[in-house]
């Protein structure tokens, strides 16, 4: 099927603010967008459909919106599905075999956690046509951005590393030896990126996707116990009460819902099939129907493993997926089989989607060619970086003896760890109006996306005490970080409102709604460089050296866990 709704014309490359009422010099000599790869523009090609968006006309009715939105989705969902990933999998599991379904209300808290942040990542990737990486690089310097863009790859390469993980423990329950199943494996995720066709990428991608729908009927054979699932999705709480065992798992649940390389793929992948503000409102769609199938897959695995344990002696001794598996294959084999499709699945789409998110960031800050719409002989070091990261996490699996559970988690872990500060940084870059323009975050935008930054840091800070000291009382510690989080927020909201009064504002010019479609972020090079305040400096800095601190504790907390287990 294909779709051919009309573009403006003004969507055609053109100057970045061009057409504004903001007569901005900058804007008016910008000789194009700022996109840094030209296979970057032109037609959108999707797995459902091509947009020409050199053709005039509008679309109205349901039918022609439909066969757009079929063309345009596919960033949204492949990033969600994709964070159920293998590491995904294997947290949820943990959750359903230690706590039963207890944690599901953290899940229902994600959703708007999910939409809020990937909603962010959708303008800034159809407005400015740069990925996320280039972005932080070149508005906070490469000092700043080596600190987050090293924060991805070591994360991201970890993660890759827990992909594989899931495929080798679902080949073993199938009786299929690793070292077939995980080369193999990453044989075909290389043939599948580097095809030289984004189209072709993304129906494989949905193709996989169609195979995690298996969790659906996994769900309704695991007999659920809809009462007490109810209760727990609107009822905070942990069973057997909050510990520091528990406050790592929640991170990690966070951490593998709600991953920074999910920033960075979405919007690299949305300036690689060539969306445009124009169809900003088709992304959102594409990004919220992924939260929901993220977080409801998400749910069917925690029930799945809650019914994994009953009556098998495994509640509370959960080891990796695989476990899980074999603990569902004593109730029901057909179950067992499902659940280990399902990790295998889920292994090879995460693998994908966080190895490519790794090379679309290689290829931002090197400045090479980047796109799949690219075959392996144009962009070399492009396919070159991602095959490689796929080779070495394979080859870091196949080392016998390692905690592969364990390392899992913590992964997760880290993961929610690191958030904070990739949720900063993206915060700063949709207030910035030189790259988003009439585009920029609503006040209540960021008091919404300050709330969950900081609710990420009460639940590390609640980590880090805890690790440190042993004999704490977990929720007393999680409560008294919310109250004085919340009290130093507070002051700080009244400090830069005090010290804003008597300054001249700033407002964003208005402009009509066709303006602000063709609307588009100039070169990089025309930008006013940023300004820095003396308390955003410092504060900064100081996120910086809390997260690396929490990172190192949570080094010593998966020690100490690894210990415990193995004695």
């Amino acid at each position: 099927m294909t779709d051919r709704p009309t573009a403006r014309g003004d969507e055609r490359p053109q100057a970045g603010g061009a057409g504004t009422p903001d007569k901005d010099v900058r804007h008016l000599v910008a000789p194009g967008p700022a996109v840094l790869d030209p296979a970057h523009l032109g037609d959108i090609e999707g797995a459902f459909g091509r947009i020409a968006v050199g053709e005039v006309g509008e679309h109205h009715t349901w039918r022609q919106r439909l066969l757009t939105l079929a063309a345009i989705v596919g960033p949204g969902i492949i990033v969600m599905v994709g964070d159920n990933d293998a590491g995904g999998v294997s947290t949820y599991a943990q959750a359903g075999q230690n706590y039963h379904t207890s944690l599901l209300w953290a899940l229902l808290l994600l959703i708007p956690v999910l939409i809020v942040n990937q909603e962010m990542v959708v303008r800034l990737g159809a407005v400015t046509g740069v990925g996320h990486a280039r972005l932080i690089n070149e508005r906070f310097g490469r000092g700043w951005g080596w600190f987050s863009v090293g924060d991805l790859f070591v994360l991201n390469f970890l993660t890759i590393v827990t992909e594989f993980i899931g495929i080798s423990l679902a080949a073993s329950y199938a009786g299929v030896s690793p070292y077939l199943a995980v080369p193999t494996a990453a044989l075909c995720l290389v043939a599948i990126t580097a095809s030289g066709s984004f189209a072709r990428w993304e129906r494989a991608m949905f193709a996989f996707i169609a195979i995690s729908m298996l969790q659906v009927p996994m769900f309704f054979l695991s007999h659920p116990r809809w009462g007490t699932i109810g209760a727990n999705f609107v009822t905070p709480g942990v069973s057997g009460g909050m510990t520091s065992a528990s406050v790592l798992l929640i991170i990690a649940i966070v951490g593998t819902t709600v991953a920074p390389w999910q920033l960075f793929f979405q919007q690299s992948n949305i300036v690689d099939k060539r969306i445009t503000p124009r169809f900003i409102s088709y992304e959102r769609a594409d990004t919220v129907i992924g939260s929901i199938v993220v977080v409801v897959g998400a749910a069917a695995i925690i029930v799945t493993a809650d019914y994994a344990a009953r009556g098998t002696g495994g509640f509370g001794h959960f080891t990796d997926a695989a476990g899980v598996a074999h603990l569902l294959a004593r109730h029901s084999k057909v179950l067992g089989a499902i659940f280990a499709v399902v990790l295998f699945d889920a292994s090879i789409v995460g693998a994908s989607a966080v190895t490519l998110s790794t090379s679309y960031a290689f290829g931002d800050v090197f400045g090479i060619r980047h796109s799949l719409h690219r075959g392996f002989k144009d962009a070399k070091p492009f396919y070159l970086s991602y095959a490689a990261m796929v080779a070495v996490a394979a080859g870091i699996v196949l080392v016998p003896g390692a905690p592969l559970g364990l390392i899992t988690t913590a992964v997760q872990a880290l993961a929610g760890l690191l958030l904070p500060s990739a949720s900063v940084f993206l915060l700063l870059l949709c207030n910035d109006r030189e790259v988003l323009g009439p585009w920029c975050n609503r006040p209540w935008l960021n008091g919404l996306a300050a709330v969950i930054v900081g609710v990420l840091l009460v639940l590390s800070g609640t980590l880090m005490a805890t690790t440190l000291f042993s004999h704490v009382d977990a929720r007393a510690v999680f409560t008294y970080l919310a109250i004085g989080l919340a009290v130093g927020g507070l002051a700080g909201f009244l400090g830069t409102r005090f010290a804003a009064r008597g300054r001249p504002a700033n407002p964003v010019p208005t402009m009509s709604e066709r303006e602000k479609m063709a609307w588009r972020m100039p070169p990089l090079a025309l930008l006013a460089p940023v300004r820095w305040s003396p308390g955003l400096r410092l504060g900064i800095l100081s996120l910086r050296a809390y997260l690396v601190l929490s990172a190192v504790l949570l080094v010593v907390k998966a020690v100490q866990l690894g210990a415990l287990h193995h004695h």
